[in-house]
C-alpha cells in the first residue's frame, strides 16, 4: 500500500511540476501502538527496527522526507531518526504534549528535543508540536533556550480536552465556537515571538478554518486574508 500511495502522489507532483513552489513528497508515520501509554514505549533499537521497513519504502519510492507525528517518547524518536538517517532521508520529529505541557512520559519538551539532538548529532531537520491545543503549549513557546530554534511547526488540536478525555469521548469535540475565547492569547506571561520562522501552521481535525484564523490573530499578531480555494483537476 505504501508504494502505491507514494506513486500516486509522485504522479501528481510530476503532473504539476511547473508550479512556482517545489512540491515536497512527505512520508508520514506515527508511533507504534498507543503512544499515550508511556509504560508501553519501546527501546531505541526496537524503534529503529520497527520503523525501518516503512522508511526504506519511502526512500525507495520518491519520498523527499519523512515526518514522525504524535511521538511521545525520546526513545522512539531517536529510533526513527536512526532509521531515517540509514536511508539518507531528512526527518522531522513532531512531539505531542499533555495538558501539563509535557510529553506523556512526563518529560518537558525542551528536554526531549535536546536529548534527541544529542543522541542523533542533531540530524532531524526540525521539530514540531502536534495533537495538542494551543492553550496547552503556548507557555512552551515563551520559554528561553537554544532548543526553541529547532521548533519550526505547530499542528494544533481544536479541542481543549486531554488525550484521555478525547480517547473516552463518545462524540467529536469541534472546539470553541468563534468568539468564545481566543485559542491562543498573546498574554504578557506567555508572549509569542513573531520573529521565529514557521514551517507549518495548521489545525488537526476535527477543526475548521475559524480555528486557524483565531490562532493566527491571537498568537502571531497576523490578520489572515481569505485565500482562494483551488482544486486540482482529476
Amino acid at each position: 500500500m505504501n508504494p502505491e500511495a507514494i506513486r500516486l502522489i509522485a504522479a501528481l507532483r510530476h503532473r504539476y511540476s511547473g508550479t512556482e513552489l517545489p512540491l515536497v513528497l512527505n512520508g508520514v508515520i506515527g508511533p507504534r501502538g498507543d503512544g499515550y501509554r508511556p509504560e508501553e514505549t519501546m527501546s531505541v533499537d526496537a524503534a529503529t527496527g520497527y520503523h525501518r521497513p516503512q522508511i526504506e519504502i519511502f526512500a525507495a519510492n520518491e519520498a523527499d522526507m519523512v515526518s514522525a507525528v504524535t511521538i511521545t517518547s525520546v526513545a522512539e524518536a531517536v529510533g526513527i531518526v536512526y532509521a531515517a538517517r540509514a536511508s539518507d532521508l531528512p526527518v522531522v520529529i513532531s512531539f505531542t504534549l499533555e495538558t501539563d505541557v509535557r510529553l506523556p512520559s512526563g518529560q518537558p519538551l525542551g528536554s526531549a528535543i535536546r536529548e534527541t539532538d544529542a543522541a542523533t548529532q542533531a540530524y532531524p531537520a526540525y521539530y514540531m508540536i502536534n495533537c495538542a491545543h494551543p492553550a496547552h503549549f503556548e507557555a512552551v513557546l515563551a520559554e528561553q533556550g537554544s532548543w526553541l530554534s529547532r521548533l519550526r511547526g505547530l499542528r494544533a488540536n481544536a479541542s481543549t480536552k486531554s488525550h484521555a478525555e478525547l480517547g473516552a469521548a463518545t462524540e467529536l469535540d469541534i472546539g470553541d465556537p468563534p468568539g468564545s475565547r481566543a485559542p491562543l492569547r498573546r498574554a504578557p506571561e506567555a508572549p509569542i515571538r513573531t520573529d521565529r520562522p514557521r514551517r507549518l501552521l495548521r489545525y488537526r481535525s476535527p477543526a475548521h478554518r475559524r480555528h486557524l484564523r483565531g490562532l493566527l490573530r491571537g498568537g502571531f499578531g497576523v490578520r489572515p486574508e481569505p485565500a482562494p480555494m483551488t482544486r486540482l483537476p482529476v
